[in-house]
Parts: structure tokens; C-alpha cells; sequence
């Protein structure tokens, strides 16, 4: 009889993947979950494969580190080191024959691109043939991995999702974006995986990046590195400054997989530009590909000292106007990442979700310097700041001054209001709107001095989702020259697109399926812009569309596309006005049925 002879080999590829939970990842390899069996079918000519005549040992090659591990008739599965068993074999007394190793992964294996290879011994020669490359992740699945996460709902929010909302705003006027992470989106998993090679830790000695790579807590430290271009080949470029003329506004960006695209196509060159939630979103994108959960975390009202007095020190003039002097200040918000982990490293009580900040550290004077509101009282006058409603662009603002006199002597006194816009930066760019007045008060007497602040006075020239704005009020006592200062800093929110479904409750996978996004123009005149959308799983391309917009006019803008994937997906839309320079946003949740 013929000796035996391998002819070909099949790595399951749908039938592990689904079973690891990985099915809906793109890669140009097999992808598999770390303390997991995965199953290989070799097929082979001549005579059966005979155990006691053959030795058949995997190679399991990552860079540099090397496994051998011989095929076992009989041994268990291992968490902690890579087995070989025998599964079945199907003799065929007249065809191909063909037989299956489950081979499996220690739960604290490396993540990475592997190689696997399968040497035959035999008596009379030795042959190693190359079977094919596969990328192994994390998996919050198995209880012995370190990112081991013990509900399936969090597992599917924190890992499986790919869509998001990202808040920014203030506490009191929340603003809420779609984001689409794109881990599904095809060739995104093996960037993610190109993103650790290129890093400075790879580059300066590569076996001991490889083996720290077991580490969750290793690998997001690196990752957040690398997500910032403050390392050599950085994903991303920040700036704050307001000219993004060379690259791309980052309130224009709605997911990670045109930022990743565009980071690989241009040869790794960094991506222009990101602010925090950008640098967050990518982040959180590349973490769940690798099979770490991870959440985007918005902090509001974030105080940033630098003099180590514990107290955040903030100058206004008499007339009302902030003042940059000093380097305090109490950031409107800041966007990071938390995955969860266990941390052997710092002892017991400190596992779960830690926190990762991708946003270059050196910029820390950088995002979203914006005060809570405060109000002052002093000797008998009390002055508060009122908003009247949640301001939104295209309207005008209304607040009222509430000016309290606590003494029971009449007081003549001059009132000064300031106004100020200010872009992604600790400070004011400059005054926009004022009042000034003189006014009596009545002993024991609270007036209330309404005032409003037309449209046309707060555009800004570069498109945002949302406007910041520094109001102050200082009164001052003519009699005894003493000032009370209140103020408050808030946004202005954009109007939404509204986004609906044809047969909402019945979207199914592969069928085709009709949205419409609709948008009443709010403001007094004509508007024109660029109108996307997209969505992970459902539309292959973006559609996107030039618009012009009437005064009170409502647009209606059907967009068909058909569902590639089942589970939770989102449509959203996006509309870049010229004129007044804003980025409007819409999202709608859609529930893909299988078919």
C-alpha cells in the first residue's frame, strides 16, 4: 500500500469562527479566541494515518516565539498551554481519507498573526507543510482569560457592538453623536493588527512586544500610544486650534473605519485631525476587534490645576470679559476609554474597567475649557444667570440677570453683561454680544432683566456640532465700587435630522429597505451642504447628496440599502452646512432580523 501522504488541509474557517464568536470580523486570515479548541482537517492519500508510524507535531509560530506541540491520542484540552488531539477519523477504502485535530490555545496566549505548520515524522523521511496564517484575540468568553467579562449582555455591548454615542455638550444640554466603531468593516482587524506591529515597542525588540502581548493591560498601553501621533506612525493628528484647512474637521468624522482606512492607504501617515471623542472612538474600535471590552466614558466639568493649590483660579475684568491669565481651568468635557481587565499586577480589589486615554497627554491645556455655572452674593446683592431654554442654533439665546437686593436700603448700580464665543481651548476667542446699563434697586427688592442674543451675532466661521459659549454678568455698587461677578458656560446645541424606516419592525438580512432623513431648515435663510449617510452592515457605500434648503423648509431624502448583517446596527446621517457653518447629526437604531 502507498505510505501516507498529506494532500490538502481545511481550517473550518466558517465553523470556527462561528463558534469563537468571531463570524462577523473581516481578515484575510481565520480568526480565533485564545483559550479556545478550533478544529483542522487534514485530508490525505495512500494508506491510513497510523499514530504509531507517523508523529504529526504543530508549529505554532508567532514572529520570532515558537510551540511545537505533537498530536495526542487522548490528552485534554489545556487553558494554560497549546494541545494537540485527535478528533475523528474517516477512512475511505477507495478515496480520499481524512482525519481532525482540535487543537486549542493557553487562555493567556499572545494576540497576534500566527503560523500554523504541521511537521509528519515518519521512519524514512520528515516532511513540515505550511497549513495557512491566523489571528488569534482575547476572549471575554473564557473564564480563565484575563478580560473575562461575566455577562453576555455586556460582552455584546461592550465587544460584539459596533455602533455607539458619543456625549459632549454640557450636563444640562447633553449632546449626543452616532458613532460607527466599524469593526466589522472589511480589512479594519487586520489594520488593528498592523497597528501593533508599527508600534515603538514592536519596532525596538520584537519577541519581547510578542510575549507581552498575553497582557491586556500591555496591550492597552500601547494601543492608546498608538492611537495618537505623538509616536512614530500614530493613527491620528490633533488639533485645536480651529484650522483644519489641510485635513478634516474632527466634528465631520461619524466612525473609525475611514480614519483607519485613510491612516493604512497613506502608508501610516497620521490622520488629519482628532479631538478627544475621535481619539477615544478609535480607539474603542481597535480594543473591541482585539476582543477586549471597552466602553467610551465623556467626564463633564473637569477641573485642571496647575499651582497644586487645590483651587481653580479664573480672572474676569470689571466689564465681564473672562481673561486669559493663568493656566487653570475647568474643561467643558473629555473623552476616554475604559476596558475591562484584571489586574494581578496591582493586587486584589483593583480588577475591572480601567481607564485608557489616547488623547496626547502634552495637550492637557487643551480640550474643551468650560466652566460650571456659578453665582455670587456679597455685601446684600445677590446675582444669579438664567437660561430660559436650552439654547439651539438657529434660535436666538434668552436669559435673565436676577439681581437681588438684600439690605433695606435703596443701591444705584451698574450692570454689565458679557458674552463670549470659544473654541476647543481653555479660553474665550473673543467678546460677540455685551449690554451695559446703569439701575436702581429697591430696599429688599429682586428685579429680573431679561436678555436675548439674535443668531446672527454667534455664528462662527468654522462648522462644529456645537457652539461654546462664556456668559458673565458684573454688577457693581456705584456707592461703595464693590463688583459681584456670576457667569455661566454652556452650549448650543444643532438641530438633529430625523431619520425613519419603511417596515421598521420587519428589516431583514439581505432584503432590500428603504430610509428617509429629513430636516427642516430652521434658520432665516437659504442653507447648502453635504448630506452622508452611512451604517456598518447595512450600506457598502456612502450615499451622500449636495443640498439647498429654503428658509422653513423641510427636505425629505429617501436612501435605500440593504442589511448585511443581523443584530443591532445604525443608520446615520450627517449633514455640513457652508452657511452658517454647522455639522448637523441623525442617527436611527435598527434591529436586522435573520432571514
Amino acid at each position: 500500500m502507498d505510505e501516507f501522504r498529506v494532500r490538502t488541509f481545511d481550517l473550518q474557517k466558517v465553523q470556527n469562527q462561528t463558534h469563537h464568536k468571531t463570524d462577523g470580523l473581516s481578515s484575510s486570515t481565520l480568526v480565533l479566541r485564545r483559550g479556545q479548541a478550533f478544529t483542522v482537517t487534514i485530508n490525505y492519500d495512500g494508506r491510513p494515518f497510523d499514530p504509531l508510524k507517523e508523529n504529526l507535531i504543530f508549529q505554532i509560530v508567532l514572529g520570532p516565539l515558537c510551540v511545537e506541540v505533537p498530536v495526542s491520542m487522548s490528552r485534554q484540552p489545556s487553558l494554560t498551554q497549546w494541545t494537540a488531539v485527535l478528533e475523528r477519523r474517516t477512512p475511505s477504502p477507495t478515496g480520499p481519507r481524512a482525519f481532525s485535530v482540535s487543537l486549542s490555545s493557553p487562555a493567556s496566549a499572545s494576540i497576534g498573526v500566527y503560523t500554523l505548520q504541521m511537521r509528519v515524522e515518519a521512519r524514512s523521511n520528515v516532511k513540515t507543510h505550511l497549513l495557512d496564517q491566523f489571528t488569534l484575540l482575547c476572549n471575554p468568553w473564557c473564564q480563565a482569560d484575563s478580560v473575562f467579562l461575566q455577562s453576555e449582555d455586556l460582552r455584546t455591548e461592550y465587544v460584539k457592538s459596533d455602533i455607539g454615542l458619543l456625549f459632549k455638550g454640557s450636563p444640562r444640554n447633553l449632546v449626543s453623536r452616532p458613532w460607527s466603531f466599524d469593526q466589522y468593516e472589511k480589512g479594519i482587524l487586520d489594520i488593528c493588527m498592523k497597528l501593533l506591529q508599527l508600534s515603538p515597542q514592536y519596532q525596538a525588540n520584537m519577541r519581547k512586544d510578542l510575549q507581552n502581548r498575553s497582557n491586556p493591560v500591555y496591550i492597552g498601553r500601547v494601543i492608546s500610544a498608538m492611537v495618537n501621533s505623538n509616536d512614530d506612525k500614530g493613527v491620528l493628528s490633533g488639533n485645536w486650534s480651529g484650522d483644519y484647512s489641510d485635513g478634516v474637521n474632527p466634528s465631520k468624522w461619524s466612525g473609525s473605519a475611514d480614519i483607519l482606512r485613510k491612516w493604512a492607504e497613506t502608508q501610516f501617515r497620521p490622520v488629519k485631525y482628532g479631538q478627544c471623542w475621535v481619539f477615544a472612538a478609535v480607539m474603542c474600535t481597535v480594543m473591541r476587534a482585539l476582543g477586549i471590552p471597552t466602553r467610551v466614558i465623556t467626564n463633564f466639568n473637569s477641573a485642571h490645576g496647575t499651582n497644586g493649590n487645590m483651587v481653580i483660579e479664573e480672572y474676569y475684568n470689571e466689564m465681564g470679559e473672562k481673561l486669559s491669565i493663568g493656566s487653570d481651568s475647568i474643561w467643558n468635557f473629555h473623552v476616554w476609554v475604559e476596558s475591562w481587565m484584571k489586574r494581578p499586577d496591582l493586587g486584589r480589589g483593583y480588577d475591572g474597567w480601567q481607564v485608557l486615554d489616547p488623547t496626547p497627554q502634552e495637550r492637557s491645556t487643551d480640550e474643551y475649557s468650560s466652566r460650571v455655572s456659578f453665582s455670587a452674593v456679597l455685601q446684600g446683592i445677590a446675582v444669579f444667570l438664567q437660561l430660559l431654554k436650552p439654547p439651539v442654533v438657529g434660535e436666538n439665546i434668552s436669559f435673565n440677570v436676577i439681581i437681588t437686593n438684600k439690605v433695606a436700603v435703596p443701591k444705584l448700580l451698574r450692570k454689565h453683561v458679557n458674552v463670549q464665543n470659544k473654541e476647543y481651548n481653555r479660553d474665550p476667542t473673543g467678546t460677540f454680544w455685551e449690554a451695559h446699563n446703569n439701575m436702581k434697586i429697591g430696599p429688599n427688592e429682586t428685579v429680573t432683566i431679561k436678555h436675548e442674543i439674535f443668531f446672527n451675532d454667534y455664528w462662527l466661521k468654522e462648522a462644529e456640532e456645537d457652539y461654546l459659549v462664556n456668559l458673565a454678568v458684573v454688577v457693581e455698587d456705584v456707592e461703595s465700587q464693590e463688583r459681584v461677578l456670576a457667569s455661566e458656560e454652556f452650549n448650543i446645541r444643532s438641530p438633529s435630522l430625523n431619520i425613519e424606516i419603511q417596515n421598521e419592525l420587519s428589516v431583514i438580512i439581505n432584503k432590500p429597505q428603504v430610509a428617509t432623513v429629513t430636516f427642516t431648515n430652521p434658520f432665516n435663510v437659504a442653507v447648502s451642504g453635504e448630506l452622508t449617510v452611512s451604517g456598518s452592515g447595512l450600506l457598502e457605500e456612502k450615499a451622500q447628496m449636495s443640498l439647498t434648503i429654503q428658509p422653513r423648509e423641510t427636505i425629505k431624502k429617501p436612501v435605500s440599502f440593504t442589511p448585511k448583517m443581523a443584530g443591532a446596527k445604525m443608520l446615520s446621517a450627517s449633514l455640513v452646512l457652508e452657511d452658517p457653518p454647522t455639522v448637523l447629526h441623525g442617527f436611527k437604531t435598527i434591529n436586522v432580523q435573520a432571514s
